[in-house]
Order: C-alpha cells, then sequence, then structure tokens
C-alpha cells in the first residue's frame, strides 16, 4: 500500500464513524424532571436575556409559551427542581413556599441541562452547574448564570408567565 492509500483508508474509516456515531444522537421533547438519565442536545437558540427573577407573583415581557401550566406546586421538590424540556425552563424551589425558574439552557455551549441535585441545576455536556436559588454558577466552565424565566404561583398551579 501506498502513503496515499493508507491515508485516504483511515480518512475514509474514520468519518464513518464519526457519522455512524453521530446519528445516536437525537432531540428528546417533553418534560423530565431532576432523575432524568436522557443525553441532552444543544439548543438552536439559547435567550440572551429574560424577564426579571420569578417568584410568587413575578410578571415579565410575553414569551411564545405565556400561560404555560408547567406544574402543580406539589412536584417541585423542597431544595430541588424539575425540568421542562418542551418550554426550555427548570422551575426550583430552594426554600419552602419560595419558586423560581430559569432558562433550562446552559450558558456554556447551549446544551439542555438534565438534573437538579444537591442546590444545583446540572448540565452533563461539560459539567456547568448552576445555584437553584439565583442560576449563578456554582461550577464551570460556564461563567455565565442561567437567564431567568417569569413564573407566576396562582394556588397550587405555576404558569410560565
Amino acid at each position: 500500500m501506498t502513503d496515499g492509500s493508507t491515508r485516504r483508508t483511515m480518512l475514509t474509516t474514520g468519518t464513518a464513524a464519526l457519522a455512524a456515531t453521530c446519528m445516536g444522537c437525537g432531540n428528546n421533547k417533553g418534560s423530565s424532571s431532576s432523575s432524568s438519565t436522557e443525553t441532552p442536545t444543544p439548543s438552536e437558540a439559547a435567550t440572551a436575556s429574560e424577564s426579571a427573577t420569578a417568584g410568587s407573583s413575578a410578571s415579565g415581557p410575553a414569551s411564545s409559551a405565556t400561560g404555560t401550566v408547567l406544574a402543580q406546586t406539589s412536584e417541585i421538590p423542597e431544595g430541588g427542581g424539575m425540568i421542562f424540556k418542551e418550554e426550555k425552563v427548570v422551575v426550583t424551589q430552594p426554600k419552602a413556599g419560595e419558586f423560581k425558574a430559569f432558562s433550562a439552557i446552559c450558558t456554556h455551549m447551549g446544551c439542555t441541562v438534565s438534573q437538579v441535585a444537591d442546590g444545583t441545576i446540572d448540565c452533563p455536556c461539560h459539567g456547568s452547574k448552576f445555584d437553584i436559588t439565583d442560576g449563578a454558577v456554582a461550577h464551570g466552565p460556564a461563567t455565565k448564570p442561567l437567564p431567568p424565566k417569569s413564573i407566576t404561583v396562582s394556588g397550587n398551579s405555576i404558569t410560565l408567565a
């Protein structure tokens, strides 16, 4: 074999292996709780900014999913949270009766966060972690916090505002 055919064989084989690996990637839509083990996919568009942090009476500019009921308050664990992949939102309850919402899109490379555990919102792509109380970076490589999302809590219902 010549050097050219060896190099060509390596490139062809490597490209085919890479293509086969990438075909396993998918876009899993729908809601997911903190126990999700699905592999996230990068978001097509991460929001640069959102309205002020969401409290029990937060308000802000409308989004495409305005008015969407996300969950009942009893579904969001105290000290934890729940990820809503379709809406690209994570809702947390840092302490009893206090609900916060943030973008579920990691500010590092645009992956969807996959779990809420031990007081942080975790991105599996590169290990970034964000604080459940304010979305601040708790562990890099991300350098920017998760943007807040606006929610309203009315009775037992949590709604995307």
